[in-house]
């Protein structure tokens, strides 16, 4: 009794387990670090899921998978690697939109923007130098190094949004041959220098930058001249610089983050297109092996007749009741319905592995899968009539539910926004830069000449420079307004033009698809229609043949009929039997395609977006009691 009772909990907690979601987040999870480390930490990104759910296995009894439409549907979803791939598209989504909200160009494309730290120098005999002109510093620093972009960007690239910090310590000790001695007074220059260089820049969404320097330069030489020596110079700078035309405004310089915005909503109305085709494409398996079972029962009974046919003619022949040729006709009708069976049980099996691939990861790698056979629980329905609203309801209704017209008006919008740079590019550039600076200068004092002076002024350490700087007793202004207009500006002239021939051709395509979901819902309704019409006819003519043959054998007792005419009408309800499951099938087809083109397959299968995007189906599967036992 007690081990009974630790099975049972065993069994209980194995229950448990499988109810718990084996689907985790597809979305790559951002690092925990401290604030300053995060950054620069790598997202984690689960692996890819190649399991199948624990559904699937559950639905298995007596080596038989016992599947409703709901269920088909639901392990679709949990284990399609087709909508696996698909709900990566959301994702990438929401993560190009974070990249596009820091600015900056597109993927691929160089950027143009970069942090530049102006440095000042005026130190030892070098600073003198450079303040006579005799000396160049070949050009500032700058951050960003040479690239080569192999993609380009039409219109003006968004300013870094993400605040960009550049600090650099440079360290120097170096010895100069000086053939002038007149500003050096010596003929070998030995310098000892640092430099700490420090720059935070801002992008502005208005399409300038802002950046806030503090350099300090450390100077110690051996040069008789210097009147302090060591030396410490600090400099604090802000240069502010903006676009007045060409990339100025928010909306131009927003235009691909409203676009990324956009692409989130339009990933997520294409990831629903996908999952209505795939509900549409594991409807039309599951009822396309549930008509091919029952080809399989129409051909089973054909074959039962035929073998009873065969078998009374033989028995006839016995005693000699008919003539021994009579055997080869009755025979050959057997052989025939017998060839029929094997191949709708070929085609059975094929169907069932198609239906078994859509609804599983690993096909039919799994031995328990692929042994399993496929039972069907539910049947094609056809109602007595078609009740269908108003064609003008029907198109209403696709326009307000198809995934494809939503992502057609997302797809215009983007087109809308982006063509705003190609607007703003035609413009000329015109563009300002603001500089306010303050320099310190302070350092021991040397022993001047007689007769010479130094102000004590600049006595002191860096302390003395610091101070000399926040109260900007050295202040300095720049301002810069720059015009630069290309002649003729065929370039931008022509991106522009096609862009906006783009637009118009969005707006013909857009009306020409409403005008064609018009001729689909009707064709499809139509379709419907005569689907259902041809079952009709296709079950009259079966019950039709059906009483044929009753009274042909009535007619071929009486000797009125002989076997021939008997094999014939045999034959044609044989027909008659799979033109019926034929055309239930295609009504079938019919339905599911009217649902798909009026983008109702979701709603009337009971289908929940945001669980196809977890890749859980919360619904539990119920097994009918006659499924049998578990399989051991």
């Amino acid at each position: 009794m007690k081990s009974q009772t630790i099975f049972s909990v065993l069994v209980a907690w194995t229950g448990l387990i499988s109810q718990l979601p084996a689907q985790e987040s597809l979305a790559p999870e951002k690092s925990k670090a401290p604030v300053f480390v995060r950054p620069y930490m790598a997202p984690k990104t689960p692996p890819a899921g190649l399991t199948n759910s624990d559904r699937v296995h559950s639905l298995i009894r007596a080596g038989k998978i016992y599947l409703t439409v709901q269920d088909a549907i639901a392990l679709a979803i949990e284990n399609n690697l087709d909508l696996e791939v698909d709900r990566y598209g959301p994702i990438s989504a929401e993560w190009y939109l974070e990249r596009m909200r820091a600015g900056g160009p597109l993927r691929g494309v160089s950027s143009s923007n970069s942090v530049i730290n102006e440095i000042q120098a005026g130190l030892g005999v070098a600073g003198s130098e450079l303040a006579a002109g005799l000396l160049s510093t070949g050009g500032s620093g700058s951050s960003s190094g040479s690239s080569n972009g192999t993609f380009s960007q039409i219109g003006p690239i968004t300013p870094n949004l993400d605040p960009v910090l550049v600090s650099s310590v440079a360290f120097v000790h170096q010895s100069q041959p000086q053939t002038n001695e007149i500003l050096s007074e010596t003929t070998a220059l030995v310098s000892t220098e640092h430099n700490y260089q420090n720059a935070l820049q801002q992008g502005l969404i208005t399409g300038g930058t802002v950046q806030v320097a503090f350099n300090e330069q450390y100077l110690k030489q051996n040069a008789p001249s210097d009147f302090l020596n060591p030396a410490v110079s600090p400099v604090a700078q802000i240069t502010i610089r903006h676009q007045f035309l060409n990339g100025f405004g928010v909306g131009v310089n927003s235009r691909y983050i409203r676009v990324a915005e956009k692409n989130v909503g339009l990933a997520g109305v294409t990831f629903q297109s996908q999952l209505l085709n795939l509900v549409a494409s594991v409807l039309n398996l599951y009822w396309d092996l549930a008509g091919d079972i029952e080809d399989l029962k129409a051909r089973q009974q054909s074959l039962d007749q035929a073998q009873k046919f065969y078998q009374d003619t033989k028995r006839e022949i016995e005693l000699n009741a008919a003539a021994k040729v009579d055997i080869f006709p009755a025979e050959a009708e057997m052989k025939t319905r017998q060839r029929e069976m094997t191949i709708s049980q070929a085609a059975v099996h094929e169907q069932e592995n198609l239906l078994k691939s859509a609804i599983s990861r690993n096909g039919l790698e799994d031995p328990l899968i692929d042994a399993a056979e496929v039972v069907p629980l539910d049947h094609i329905e056809v109602p007595q009539e078609e009740e269908l609203p108003p064609l003008r309801q029907l198109v209403a209704t696709a326009l307000a539910k198809r995934p494809d017209v939503a992502m057609g008006k997302i797809s215009d919008e983007t087109s809308g926004i982006s063509a705003l740079g190609t607007a703003n590019g035609i413009l000329p550039t015109v563009g300002t830069r603001l500089s306010f600076s303050a320099q310190g200068l302070a350092g021991t004092p040397v022993p001047l000449p007689p007769g010479e002076t130094a102000s004590p002024y600049f006595n002191g350490g860096f302390g003395n420079a610091l101070s000399q700087v926040f109260r900007r007793d050295f202040p300095s202004e720049s301002g810069l307004l720059y015009f630069v207009g290309t002649f003729r500006n065929q370039v931008a002239q022509a991106d522009y033009g096609i862009d906006q021939l783009q637009l118009k051709q969005g707006d013909l395509i857009e009306r020409r698809n409403m005008n064609q979901i018009v001729v689909d819902v009707s064709n499809y309704v139509i379709a419907l229609r005569q689907a259902r019409a041809r079952y009709a006819a296709a079950v009259d003519t079966r019950v039709l043949q059906e009483d044929l043959l009753e009274k042909e054998q009535r007619k071929f007792s009486l000797g009125a009929s002989t076997r021939n005419d008997v094999i014939a009408v045999q034959r044609s309800l044989a027909t008659a039997r799979v033109e019926e499951v034929v055309a239930l099938t295609n009504y079938s087809h019919a339905r599911v395609s009217l649902d798909q083109v009026l983008g109702e397959s979701l709603e009337n299968n009971h289908v929940s977006v945001d669980e196809a995007l977890e890749g859980r189906v919360s619904r539990a599967s119920k097994l009918p009691e006659t499924a049998g036992a578990p399989k051991q």
